[in-house]
């Protein structure tokens, strides 16, 4: 009996395509237990997303782990000879502390792994897979390539200091552009090296296109040897490389993917449905001189794919603006590159209203919900006050900072204030992501006040010793005996994307971007 897979979840579906694709290339499967011991997740930390695991202790006195990862299982087994290079592909799942639910989430993968003796041929085959299996959701799909062997090659050329890298690489990441040049000039670099590192920026686009230009501003050995293997495997790639682009601010975690690196989009799902890379030192922290490379697809981003692959492309761009005064300056400002709308959305009852002419859509939110619309793909870009954006940790790119209520981040207290480090300092604050982490930089021991307004009377009161604030004109403050006794982040209306609109929309949201950049210095 032939089976129906129209009657399949699009996470089932895919799940008995791939295990085919996988064994017809040579991939057997590999079997992860369901918990390990804990000194494999202790002793690689490093080489986890998260260092949260849940423990508990079996019935021989061993601590052991639920499964957090699955590459750190087949490293550890796999053990591949000289030479030999062990194929496996996988079905598990894994448990991981969720950002949006505060608590432990099993997230359900499948991927592969290729261990030992990796060749260029072996990265191309993995690479191929990897296309291939975005090619069967069924839905227009992207899979963005980068190196960092070209990245690190040109932090090593401008001699960033390794402290530094982090920050830099987490800009990067997210396209910061503008926090990323202050962060450069922070870093030790001049105004040419903060350009250079700023200018990964714009090689991103069509693999040859792109590739061409980064020829053109290599500083090293490494960049150059980084992008010949690139240029290898886009020919080796052939026909399947159509739907690969190059994205060379696309940054893995340095002390993971040590080359190849790759992302993959596909329309309907709001985040990155696959990623992978090139892993040599964890896999040498099992077999000497092995190399490692693979990817894993995560299966419960699928359900909100796009139905087919021959539907129309969405051209429509969704725009989240905060309520209240920054939404209507936010409004304001792109009204004036082009895109206002003929219906006021302060005058009309409608939820959402809209420009068919220049194909937006915009809807207002509370302004802490613009991040998380975003994020979550219900809305592709949206403009939000920096301090709501560091507060959520929105996964976004943050685009553009348009300079509107502009505000700092602050320390306030009495005017006399002097800290007791003998004790936990206690902290008033909204902000509590933004305090804690403000505090655990500076090795501060803190017990967090979470307020909701008024955070001013903490301090008069006697409820906290210090608040963690916005202040604008400090006013508030001057008018009842408190002070700022420290600014530490500057507050703005930020521009932010939707990962994967920013793939599948990108003509559409950098030209909006472009327009609003000119609409400012007007």
């Amino acid at each position: 009996m032939e089976l129906d897979l129209t009657r399949f979840s699009p996470a089932e579906r895919c799940t008995l395509q791939l295990r085919a694709l996988y064994e017809q290339a040579g991939y057997r499967k590999f079997r992860c237990a369901r918990f390990e011991e804990y000194s494999l997740y202790q002793q690689n930390q490093k080489f986890l997303s998260d260092a949260q695991v849940i423990t508990f202790t079996d019935l021989d006195g061993k601590l052991r782990a639920i499964r957090p990862d699955v590459t750190l299982s087949i490293a550890k087994n796999a053990q591949p000879a000289p030479g030999e290079c062990k194929r496996y592909y996988y079905t598990e799942q894994v448990c991981r502390p969720s950002r949006e639910s505060h608590t432990f989430a099993e997230i359900s993968q499948m991927g592969l792994e290729c261990i030992g003796a990796v060749d260029a041929d072996r990265q191309a085959e993995v690479v191929r897979l990897a296309v291939d299996s975005l090619a069967s959701l069924g839905t227009r799909t992207f899979l963005e390539v980068s190196h960092m062997g070209y990245l690190t090659g040109l932090l090593d050329a401008l001699g960033v200091d390794a402290a530094a890298r982090p920050r830099l690489l987490e800009l990067l990441r997210d396209k910061n552009a503008h926090e990323l040049r202050q962060a450069a000039l922070s870093a030790g670099l001049d105004e040419e090296g903060a350009d250079a590192l700023c200018g990964l920026l714009s090689l991103h686009g069509p693999f040859d296109t792109a590739l061409a230009q980064a020829r053109t501003r290599c500083r090293c050995q490494a960049q150059s040897d980084a992008l010949d293997e690139l240029e290898a495997l886009y020919k080796d790639l052939g026909t399947d490389a159509a739907t690969v682009r190059l994205d060379l601010s696309l940054a893995g975690d340095m002390e993971y993917y040590n080359g190849l690196v790759f992302t993959g989009y596909a329309a309907g799902a709001a985040r990155a449905v696959l990623k992978g890379g090139r892993y040599d030192l964890l896999a040498r922290r099992f077999t000497p001189g092995a190399c490692a490379l693979g990817f894993a697809l995560y299966l419960d981003e699928l359900e909100r794919l796009a139905p087919s692959a021959g539907a129309e492309p969405d051209t429509w761009l969704n725009i989240a603006l905060p309520k209240g005064r920054l939404g209507d300056k936010a409004y304001g400002l792109l009204a004036k590159a082009g895109y206002g709308c003929a219906e006021d959305y302060n005058e009309t009852r409608k939820l959402v209203v809209e420009n068919p002419e220049a194909k937006v859509r915009y809807f207002l939110v509370k302004p802490s919900d613009v991040a998380i619309y975003v994020e979550h793909g219900a809305a592709d870009i949206g403009i939000v006050g920096k301090d709501i954006l560091a507060e959520s940790g929105a996964d976004v790119y943050e685009l553009m900072d348009t300079g509107m209520g502009k505000c700092r981040m602050c320390v306030a207290g009495p005017k006399d204030f002097v800290d007791d480090e003998s004790r936990a300092l206690r902290v008033a604050t909204k902000f509590v992501s933004i305090a804690r982490e403000h505090y655990e930089a500076l090795g501060r021991d803190i017990d967090i006040i979470k307020l909701n307004g008024s955070i001013e009377l903490a301090p008069i009161l006697g409820l906290s010793d210090v608040i963690v604030d916005i202040v604008e004109t400090g006013t508030t403050l001057r008018e009842n005996n408190l002070a700022v006794l420290e600014e530490f982040m500057p507050i703005s209306a930020r521009f932010i994307a939707n990962r994967a609109s920013y793939q599948f929309k990108y003509r559409q949201l950098t030209e909006l971007l472009a327009k609003m950049k000119e609409a400012l210095k007007v």
